[in-house]
Order: C-alpha cells, then structure tokens, then sequence
C-alpha cells in the first residue's frame, strides 16, 4: 500500500516522477489522507479537494525556493506529506506534533502562516517584490479559497498587485465553499463565469482535442487564449490588473499541470481560476463536505457516526438556542456572521429566522460594522463570532460600536484554549482587547445558564456588550427557560472561608471551587469583567491575605489586571497572585493537556496557591 507515496520524501523525488504516474500518486495520497485523518481527526473536505493541486504545483514550481502561500491553511495536508512531513501525519494537531496549518517555523515549504484567512495575496505580493529587489528570480504564488477571497484584504491586495510588475500567480481555489456554502456578490459572479459560453466550448473542445493527433492538439491549446478573450471579454480580474486565466478543472492533471508551466515563464501579475471539489474523492465527504470539514476520529469504511443526543448542551447549543428564543419574543434581533453558521450555532436560527440571518461570508471588519448600521436604526443585532476572529475587526468594534456607543452584542465563543487548532484559533486576548475600550460591558460566564441570563441581559441594555464562552461543554447546569437579567457589575459570593480569596473568571470556576473546598478558601465568581464588582474586590482585599484571580484569558492587561487596578485606585494593599494565560503563544494539542501546560488544571492552581502561601507564611 502507497508504494509510490513513500518515494516521496520531498517535492524533488516528485519532480522525477513520470507525469504518466501523477495519477496514480494523488490516488495514493487522497487514500492515504482519508486513513490518516480517520485516525487523527483534523480537517478532511478541504484537503481532499486539493490533492491534484498541490502535486501539480510541487511537480511544476522549484519548492521551496519558489514559494507557495496558502488560504486558508487547513488545505494543506497533502502540501505537508509530500514535504518530508508524511511519517509525522499521526501527531497531526497534537501536542508535540505536526500543526494542522502552515508554520514557517515547521518546514522550509511552508512560506507563510496561513490559519485565519485572506492573507495569501498580500503576503506573496510581498515575496515577489523581495525577489524583484533582490534582483533574484523566484515564482511567489497565492493558493486562495473561494471563501476567502470575499474579505476585503484579498482585494486590497489585488488592488496593489494589479499596478505592479510583480512575478505574482494567483491561484483561485473556487468549490463554492468555505466551510458552510459560499455566499455574496463574488460567489454569483464566480457561477456566472462557470455556467458561461467559454466554459461550454471549453468543455466540447477538451472532448474534441482527447480524439486528435498531439501535434494539432498543440496548437489548438495555444489558441486557446485568444479565444478567451473573444468569449470572456472582461473579468473582474482583468480589471484589477491581473491576467484572468480559466476555470481549469483542479481535479484534472492533464489540465493543470501545463497549464501552471504555460503560467510559471509568464510575467506580472496573473490569476488562475481552478475548479475543484470538496471531498472529492471519498464519497461520503462529498456528500456531506460541511460536516467532513473538521472531524473526529472515525472509521473511513462507515464514517462519521450520527450525532449523540442526551449529553450535556455546549456552550454554543446554549447561544443557538437562546438566539432563537430570544428572536420569537422580540422582532428587532437579527444575527450576523462571517462564514461560520454551524461553528457559531446558526443552524437553527437560519432555518426558522431566515429574514434576520445574514452570513457576510469571511469579512470580520464588514460583520461589525454591517451591525452598527442595523443598530443605528434600531434593531438589536447579534455578532456571532470567534473570539480570535473578532481581533480582525478590532478597529471597527473601537470606532464604529464602541465609539458610538451602538447596543451591539457579541456573542464571543471560543474563549479560552480551544485545543487542536493552536494558537492561531485561541481566545487568549479577548478580555485584555475588550476591557480598555470605553462604553463596553464585558461578562464571563461560569455555566450554561449563566451564558443564558448573560445574553438576555445583554439584549435589554442599550449599549455594546460581550459574552465570552469557552469552547465545548459547561459543568452541566441546564439554562433555565426563563430569562432574567444580572445586575451590572454584580459578582457571586460562591464560598465563604479564610485567609485565601480565589476571584474566578469564567471557566476558572470549577478549579477555583474544588480548591476552595481542599483549603477553605473564600470563592467568588466574578461575572463581569467591565464594570467590575469593586466594592466585592475591596472587601476580599481587606478580609484576606492572599487574593487570588483565575482567568483562561492572557495575565498581561486581563482579568487579573483589572482587579489590581481597582485595588491600586481604593489604595487598598493586599498581595495577590494572577493566574491565567502565560506571555507566549501556546501550541496546539488537547483542551484538558494545554490548560495543565499554562498552569491552569486544578493541580497546578494548587500547587500554585500553596507556594504563594508558603511564601507568604515565610516573610
């Protein structure tokens, strides 16, 4: 089995190959993924639906010396196993293991982190212009989604790619997704080129050329681009500056491979338009590619087994299902997000709230202020959105929310360490971002009811507010049908005792509570992050030795930070310990094996609190 896959220890063992026997190897390394990610869990649709690609780019181009970006970076998988990365394909995603994007840091071939979207264009521009400089000759190519290229920094970099000389090949990777269906202006356009006139001669004449001579075969594909501009007269493309080429089947090595060295001697800026499919390959990802995006461990022959019910609610079940509550009773809510309707929990919403659904595709900046446009106007628009996410729309939530001070709710998910994904996907900065702007109030819930009351609260005040929740399930607290508001800036006295007070936020809870119960200690759940319950941190100040924060949020400017700062104000002096999130970048690897690694797990808040303690004790 793969006897042809494992002869490939790099591109340069693929570039010795017979073109004759690049079939066979991309058959190979489709199998070899679906076996591999079967066993790892990871993203499957996407990269299936790269195979051809990646083995006609690495045949084609001079890797790594000629760079290849890709976006998004989780269609990668094949680029990383053809890269000397293939033995290592069964850490993928855990600690100590491979990551599941692009890392420069990982391998020479991986030109440019690519975890979040839309970057690809800029960053190769900039390659291809270092190479201009440096007087080197060097092809810099731009992989991008079709999803991704609705952002507006993919088109900022078209705008400036267009007016330069650069040896830039952009490289459209359009399946009509990005993880749930592609949606906007730039989709309909990319169908309109597909169901167009040149697509259909394109079609009969690729059946018309498989029954002629090679040499007159030859010629025709050299006319081909002529015909082009006849039948497709002006893409958008074109005029932003680059040379439109396509669509090209991205399935078909026939296609791509002389296609890209046609492409690869040419210069300036161009753009190949490639069709390819998600999961193409394995039928079930096919079938289904949303819920083949990201999977678990599975079995390929049956593969993903139907959801269990009866289990505790996550956090992001508990926001879709108070979206949808919360809509039936008031007209005004509309819910807003950039491309990640089931990671967001929208599934439900968009069904039976179609009208006040809106996906604005991978565009974080237009999300935030598409809803302060609503706001203006009187409806009570709900972001939906990742907490890492949020950070590329950071000066709209400044300038046009906060500023304005727009009621504005965002539903913050992922707070926190989320796991595989790694420090690209890691709610680790939200509080420290959030708390400084003016006019916005913060909440951090503890349980699944918790994060309900906190959205209804949310809804009935008439400025910006944030709700941050972990990642996953809560302690099991089942969300209260009714609705009640929290007062503002209100926290919880959880667990009266001595010497120690544990201030927790958030998922800190439970650690905080088991450890207060071991050492009788004084528990509060602090709830609010801005405004933050002062006269509570004043009174755990002066009635205690040690204070104690917990946040799964960044020390630096967190949580933690926020309470030193009241204390420091009321010129109130007590020693203090902050536990949270350490200043590095964390890598990726299980929930439960990362919190340990920061210092977070019950163990290591012990051990953490007694030293302190024992310090104390000593001085």
């Amino acid at each position: 089995m793969f006897e042809l896959l494992q002869t490939i220890n790099s591109p340069a063992d693929l570039r010795q190959l017979d073109r004759r026997q690049l079939p066979a190897l991309a058959a190979e390394l489709r199998q070899f993924i679906v076996e591999s990610v079967s066993r790892t869990g990871g993203h499957l649709s996407s990269n299936l639906g790269t195979v051809e690609l990646t083995v006609a780019l690495h045949h084609v181009f001079d890797t790594p010396h000629d760079r290849i970006v890709w976006d998004v970076g989780h269609q990668t998988y094949a680029h990383k196993i053809l890269t000397g990365r293939r033995e290592r394909m069964d850490r993928l995603r855990m600690a100590g293991g491979i990551s599941g994007f692009p890392r420069r840091i990982e391998s020479d071939y991986d030109a440019f982190g690519t975890a979040h979207s839309s970057t690809s264009i800029s960053a190769a521009l900039g390659m291809a212009m270092a190479a201009k400089i440096n007087g080197e000759r060097r092809s810099a190519i731009a992989v991008i989604g079709d999803g991704a290229m609705s952002a507006g920094m993919a088109f900022e970099a078209m705008n400036n790619a267009g007016v330069s000389d650069a040896d830039l090949l952009v490289i459209l990777n359009d399946n009509e997704m990005s993880i749930s269906p592609a949606v906007g202006a730039l989709n309909r356009y990319l169908a309109r080129l597909m169901s167009g006139p040149y697509v259909a001669a394109r079609r009969a004449g690729k059946r018309l050329l498989e029954a002629m001579p090679e040499p007159m075969a030859n010629l025709a594909r050299r006319a081909e681009g002529h015909v082009k501009g006849m039948m497709v007269p002006s893409t958008m493309f074109e005029e932003f500056g680059l040379t439109y080429y396509g669509p090209i089947d991205g399935h078909d090595l026939d296609s791509l491979i002389p296609t890209l060295r046609s492409l690869r001697d040419q210069p300036g800026p161009r753009l190949l338009h490639v069709i390819t499919r998600k999961g193409q390959g394995y039928r079930k990802a096919e079938d289904d590619p949303v819920l083949y995006h990201g999977v678990s461990k599975f079995q390929p022959e049956a593969g993903l087994a139907p959801g269990k019910s009866g289990g505790r609610p996550t956090y992001t079940q508990v926001f879709g299902d108070w979206l949808c509550d919360m809509a039936a009773r008031d007209s005004r809510l509309v819910a807003i997000t950039p491309a990640m309707r089931e990671g967001s929990g929208l599934v439900r919403f968009e069904r039976e709230y179609p009208d006040r659904y809106f996906d604005v595709g991978i565009a974080e900046q237009h999300a935030v202020t598409f809803a302060a446009g609503l706001a203006c106007e009187g409806m009570k628009p709900v972001v939906a959105i990742y907490s890492t996410f949020l950070q590329r729309g950071y000066d709209q939530l400044i300038h046009d929310v906060c500023l304005q001070n727009l009621p504005v709710i965002f539903a913050l998910d992922r707070g926190g360490l989320v796991g595989a994904d790694g420090a690209t996907h890691h709610g680790a900065y939200d509080l420290s971002y959030l708390r400084c702007l003016p006019n916005i109030m913060v909440m951090t819930p503890s349980d699944e009811d918790e994060c309900r009351q906190m959205l209804y609260t949310a809804f009935t005040l008439d400025m910006p507010t944030a709700i941050r929740y972990p990642r996953g399930s809560g302690p099991g607290i089942a969300p209260r049908t009714e609705m009640v508001t929290l007062e503002p800036g209100r926290a919880e006295l959880r667990r009266s005792g001595r010497g120690v007070a544990l201030l927790a936020f958030g998922s800190m809870l439970g650690v905080a509570l088991a450890l207060g119960d071991e050492i009788d200690a004084t528990v509060v759940n602090m709830r609010f992050v801005k405004p933050l319950d002062r006269a509570l941190v004043i009174d755990m100040a002066r009635s205690h030795g040690l204070v104690v924060t917990l946040e799964e949020n960044a020390i630096a400017g967190g949580a933690g930070s926020a309470v030193a700062e009241a204390l420091a104000e009321a010129g109130v002096r007590t020693s203090m310990l902050h536990l949270g999130l350490p200043d590095e970048f964390i890598d990726h690897g299980e929930q439960q094996q990362l919190l340990a690694l920061a210092g977070l797990d019950l163990d290591s808040v012990r051990q953490a609190v007694a030293a302190r303690v024992a310090s104390l004790e000593r001085s």
